[in-house]
């Protein structure tokens, strides 16, 4: 597979884990999982749960996708 592209790549349109947009998340979100289960591609990748409440800027990036979250309240 030497044309395969990482996951980041792939779930973002090729875009780097700086670029892509946060998705707000709220405590009554917790424990934050990614893939969250109302994401269309929910299978993506394993499911990784992100401990967001544990960042001192409320911020977390997921390790397989590049997905960024912001715990909002």
């Amino acid at each position: 597979m030497a044309n395969a592209q990482p996951q980041t790549q792939a779930a973002h349109g090729g875009v780097q884990p700086e670029q892509v947009a946060l998705v707000p998340v709220h405590r009554a979100d917790l424990p934050l999982s990614c893939p969250r289960p109302e994401d269309s591609l929910w299978n993506m990748h394993p499911r990784v749960y992100l401990p967001i409440e544990d960042e001192p800027n409320g911020e977390v990036t997921c390790p397989y996708c590049g997905a960024r979250y912001r715990l909002e309240d």
